[in-house]
């Protein structure tokens, strides 16, 4: 599989997000191992430094550890910390944004709730 990279944030940055997203999405479980440094940098063509580098964020952030001999894991809790920190943000900047795109289109609440929910039923 070949991932496509984006030139705007380092590659660190966007393997940490990705597997981020594998544990929100229930790819990578708690107490799950992560794909091995050397798996990861043959697979994608990448630096063992920066599959390392990226791994070793997920570690400061409290999501993956690092057991001796075995490798790295996703932490008890992971899922939940990486929801409320989304959550968070969804709260404070992007629904913010979209609000006031909202207002600026002159898009009532109702509109909005209706057009939520036909996109909820289509593909809840």
């Amino acid at each position: 599989m070949q991932i496509q990279w984006d030139d705007s944030q380092p590659i660190y940055l966007q393997l940490r997000d990705r597997v981020q997203n594998m544990i929100l999405e229930g790819n990578l479980a708690e107490g799950e191992a992560l794909p091995s440094v050397r798996t990861v940098s043959a697979e994608y063509q990448l630096n063992p430094i920066t599959v390392s580098k990226a791994y070793q964020l997920l570690v400061d952030d409290q999501l993956a550890e690092k057991k001796r001999g075995l490798g790295m894991f996703v932490v008890e809790g992971a899922k939940d910390k990486l929801l409320q920190q989304e959550r968070e943000m969804f709260l404070t900047t992007e629904l913010p944004a979209l609000i006031r795109k909202l207002k600026r289109l002159n898009i009532t609440k109702e509109q909005f709730m209706e057009a939520f929910d036909k996109e909820e039923s289509d593909h809840g």
